[in-house]
C-alpha cells in the first residue's frame, strides 16, 4: 500500500470513520484511497470553515474525533476561525493537511506557506510526517492526542510524497487517554466548603453538564442549597423537561455581575472563573463578586463527573432529590407578532424529544430560557465567539446523531459566513431545520457600538451593521443549494412552518422576518 492508504487504514483502526474535506492536488492520493479502503465516510464541504465547524459539531456529539482534509496552508487558514471555536469547545478533531512534496518545498511554489505557523494557535498537537513508513503511526498518535483531556485539536501535515510512496502497513490504535482523577483531599476540601453555610454556586462545563455529571450536580444542589450554573457558551448542555435545572450565565458583563451577586463560594467543575466577553469602559472584566472564594473541584483535563459523584458520597446526598424542569412549553401561545420571543415559544412548543439545538443568534440567546421547559434536548453554543460556526456544527451533529432532529437558530449576518453549509446539508440529507432570524442587520454590533462608548449617530457607522441594501433572500439562497425553504412574516405563519418542519425529515430553512 502507499502512504495515503496506510494513513486512512490507521485512522479507521483508531476509530475515526468520518472525514469532512475540501481537498486539492496535494491530497489526491488520500482521495483516491477512499475507493480502495472501506470504512471511511467522506463528506464534501464547499468551504474549509464548514469543514472545521462540522468536525467540531461531530466531536461534541459523537465524543470522538472526525478528521478534516484540508489543502495546504491557505486551506487550513480558511478553517482557522472554526478550529478556534472547536478548541474552545474542547472538541476532539484530527486535521489532515496536505503539503508539497518534500523535494518540491525548496522551489517556493505559489502555495508554499508556513503550515505549522498557521496551525499553532489552534492546535494542541502538530506533526509533519517525514516518511510514508511512519504516516500510519503518526495518524494513531494524532488520534490519541485529540482525545487527551477534555478533547484537543491535533494537526497532522502530510507531504505529498509521503502519501504516494510505498508504506509498510497499518498502525495499531493507541490507548484512549482517560481523564485524570481528582484527589480525595480535593473532594474533602470542597465538601467542607459546600457545607459551611455560605452562599454557594457550582459553575459546570464539559461532561458535568451531561448525564451522570448533571444528575450528581443536582443531588449536590438539593443537599447544600447551592446554585448550578453554566457558561454562556458551554459546548453542550443536556436540558429541557425532566433534566436538572441549570442557570445560564448572561452574556453582558453587568447582567452577569448582577446574576452572580451575593455568591460567597464559587466551585469550578471543568470551568474557568467567569469573565466578560469583551472589555468595556466602566464595566467589569472579572465577574466573580468581590470577596467570593473560588474553589476548583476539577480542572478541564480531570474527570469532573467522577469528582461530582465522589462529592455526592462525601456529602451523603445519594437520596437527595434534584430540582428538574417541568414540561410546560407545549402550552405556549406564540401570539400574532413575529419577534424573537414568539419564535422561541414556537421552537419550545414543537421541539421533539431528543432534538439538538445549535444556537448562533443573539436574539435566540436572549430567550433561550424558554426552551428549558421544552422536551429534553441538547443545546450547543458558540464557544469561541467566531461567528459562522453553528451552521457547520449542525452538519457534524447531524452526522453524529442521524436519528435526532437538529434545529439551528441562526442570525442572518452570521449565516452568510458559512452559507455553503446548506449545500452539504442537502447533499447528505441531514435532518436539520435552519431558522434564520432575518432582522436585516448585525444587531448585536449596533448594541456593542453604544456599549463601548463610541459615537452611535453616524450614518457611515450605521451602514456597517445594515444588511438591508440589498436585502438577503434566504428562500432563494436555500433553494439554490437544494434546501426546501419558506418565509414567515407573522407568528402564526412561523408556528405552522416550524410545526411542519418538525414532522418531516431532511434539511429545511425557515426565514423568519422580524
Amino acid at each position: 500500500m502507499n502512504g495515503a492508504e496506510s494513513l486512512l487504514r490507521s485512522l479507521i483502526a483508531s476509530g475515526v470513520d468520518v472525514c469532512f474535506g475540501n481537498p486539492g492536488t496535494s491530497e489526491m492520493h488520500f482521495v483516491a484511497a477512499l475507493d480502495s479502503v472501506e470504512g471511511m465516510r467522506p463528506i464534501l464541504c464547499l468551504f474549509e470553515g464548514v469543514v472545521t465547524g462540522a468536525a467540531d459539531g461531530y466531536g461534541r456529539m459523537a465524543g470522538k474525533p472526525a478528521c478534516t482534509l484540508l489543502h495546504l496552508g491557505p486551506g487550513l487558514a480558511n478553517g482557522l476561525a472554526n478550529l478556534h471555536n472547536a478548541r474552545r469547545a474542547s472538541s476532539p478533531v484530527v486535521n489532515i493537511v496536505g503539503d508539497h512534496a518534500s523535494s518540491h518545498a525548496r522551489y517556493e511554489a505559489p502555495l508554499t506557506s508556513d503550515i505549522k505557523g498557521f496551525a499553532r494557535p489552534v492546535s494542541d498537537w502538530i506533526h509533519s510526517s517525514g516518511s510514508a513508513l511512519t504516516v500510519g503511526a503518526d495518524a494513531a498518535r494524532a488520534v490519541q492526542a485529540s482525545r487527551e483531556g477534555a478533547g484537543q485539536i491535533a494537526t497532522l501535515i502530510l507531504p505529498a510524497d509521503t502519501a504516494w510512496s510505498q508504506a509498510d502497513g497499518v498502525a495499531s490504535p493507541l490507548p484512549v487517554p482517560r481523564p485524570a482523577l481528582v484527589g480525595a483531599d480535593t473532594i474533602e476540601r470542597v465538601a467542607a466548603l459546600a457545607q459551611s453555610g455560605v452562599r454557594t454556586a457550582f459553575l459546570l462545563r464539559g461532561k458535568a453538564l451531561q448525564g451522570r455529571g448533571l444528575a450528581a450536580a443536582g443531588k449536590i444542589a438539593a443537599k447544600t442549597g447551592a446554585r448550578l450554573l453554566s457558561d454562556t457558551f458551554a459546548p453542550r448542555i443536556e436540558r429541557g423537561a425532566g433534566r436538572v435545572t441549570i442557570e445560564r450565565l448572561p452574556y453582558f458583563a453587568e447582567q452577569a455581575a448582577d446574576f452572580l451577586a451575593g455568591i460567597e463560594l464559587l466551585v469550578l467543575v471543568g470551568a474557568q472563573a467567569p469573565v466578560s466577553f469583551f472589555a468595556y469602559p466602566d464595566k467589569p472584566s472579572w465577574l466573580t463578586p468581590e470577596g467570593c472564594r473560588i474553589a476548583i473541584l476539577s480542572h478541564p483535563h480531570e474527570d469532573g463527573t467522577a469528582a461530582l459523584e465522589a462529592l455526592v458520597d462525601m456529602l451523603g446526598a445519594q437520596r437527595a432529590v434534584a430540582r428538574t424542569n417541568a414540561l410546560t412549553a407545549a402550552d405556549f401561545s406564540p401570539g400574532s407578532t413575529l419577534d424573537a420571543a414568539s419564535i422561541m415559544r414556537t421552537v419550545a412548543k414543537h421541539l421533539p424529544e431528543g432534538a439538538i439545538i445549535t444556537e448562533e443568534a443573539s436574539m435566540a440567546m436572549a430567550y433561550s430560557g424558554l426552551t428549558e421547559t421544552a422536551a429534553p434536548h441538547d443545546l450547543l453554543a458558540l464557544t469561541g465567539g467566531a461567528i459562522g460556526c453553528m451552521m457547520p456544527v449542525s452538519i457534524g451533529a447531524g452526522i453524529a446523531c442521524p436519528d435526532r432532529k437538529i434545529v439551528n437558530l441562526q442570525g442572518d449576518g452570521s449565516a452568510m459566513y458559512t452559507l455553503q453549509s446548506l449545500w452539504t446539508q442537502a447533499r447528505e440529507n441531514i435532518d436539520v431545520v435552519t431558522v434564520i432570524y432575518a432582522n436585516r442587520g448585525y444587531r448585536i454590533l449596533a448594541n456593542e457600538l453604544a456599549r463601548v462608548g463610541a459615537r452611535t449617530d453616524g450614518a457611515q457607522a450605521a451602514s456597517m451593521f445594515d444588511l438591508d441594501n440589498p436585502s438577503l433572500d434566504w428562500v432563494a439562497l436555500a433553494k439554490g443549494m437544494g434546501v426546501e425553504a419558506v418565509r414567515a412574516e407573522s407568528a402564526p405563519d412561523f408556528d405552522a412552518a416550524f410545526a411542519h418542519a418538525m414532522k418531516r425529515r431532511g434539511p429545511m430553512l425557515i426565514e423568519a422576518v422580524i
